[in-house]
């Protein structure tokens, strides 16, 4: 058989190339192009606030992510309209993600929750885990994701050295230490360790601290968990997304897409 004719999905060629990739994904540091069996849509949400790093986050995902969908088969969208999230369904997202922001009006708010609690699938990052006195979602910030109330954060942006701490089909793909791209980096209120329904994906390495520059917003010793899941929920949550800015220029000094390791976590847990 020539290899511009390829095999049909139940030759025994096809399964052989199918069960080769499939060991090769499991090797560390692989760097094998493994299209999902099925086209699956992206819907990605965002407001574009209160920080010019998380705009260009945005304006980064813009850019990456419809290259990622090209080359591993999806489809995505970046949309500012939240309003979709009221009557969101699987037929019209089979992944929604929250780029920098969390939706703020109850009928979005329920039409989330129908969503994932219907076996929708969720991918957030950084701010979309951000909440405050002004920014409040009980069932999302503590049943969904487990963590409670905004603590604090590092500055100014670095990176930081994580430990992954799952063999999740995620992280499978993960060294045991990699150093992430620069992010300002949260913690929560809650122990996320302590909570059975969460899977902690990766924390920050010992090794990494102090995490920050500025010492009174430094991270010196502690458990920091970045990467997590829900395991009641199809979701993912990554901490990264906040780049290093010159805010006099409104200039990003780093990008979020950087770093190969971190990178293949995205794709591997969209896959």
């Amino acid at each position: 058989m020539l290899l511009s004719d390829p095999p049909g999905l139940g030759s025994p060629m096809s399964k052989l190339v199918r069960v080769i990739l499939a060991l090769l994904a499991l090797l560390p540091g692989a760097a094998v192009v493994q299209q999902h069996p099925h086209p699956f849509t992206v819907l990605a949400f965002y407001t574009g606030r209160p920080d010019a790093a998380h705009i260009a986050f945005d304006n980064e995902s813009a850019i990456w992510f419809p290259q990622a969908a090209k080359r591993y088969g999806f489809s995505y969208q970046q949309t500012k309209d939240w309003s979709q999230l009221t009557d969101i369904t699987k037929s019209r997202a089979d992944v929604v993600m929250f780029l920098d922001d969390i939706p703020t009006d109850p009928a979005q708010r329920a039409g989330f929750q129908r969503y994932v609690e219907h076996g929708g699938a969720y991918f957030g990052f950084h701010y979309s885990g951000y909440n405050d006195e002004d920014i409040t979602w009980p069932w999302f910030n503590t049943t969904f994701m487990g963590a409670g109330r905004y603590a604090d954060n590092t500055w100014s942006p670095t990176t930081a050295v994580l430990h992954t701490d799952a063999r999740h089909p995620s992280t499978r793909r993960l060294p045991t230490t990699w150093t992430a791209a620069v992010s300002e980096w949260y913690s929560w209120q809650f122990d996320l360790s302590k909570n059975p329904d969460i899977e902690v994906l990766a924390s920050v390495d010992r090794s990494s601290f102090p995490v920050g520059t500025d010492p009174a917003q430094s991270w010196y010793s502690g458990y920091y968990p970045i990467l997590w899941t829900n395991k009641r929920y199809k979701m993912l949550y990554a901490n990264f997304g906040h780049n290093a800015m010159n805010y006099a220029a409104n200039t990003p000094l780093s990008s979020t897409f950087a770093d190969p390791v971190q990178d293949r976590f995205i794709i591997d847990g969209l896959l």
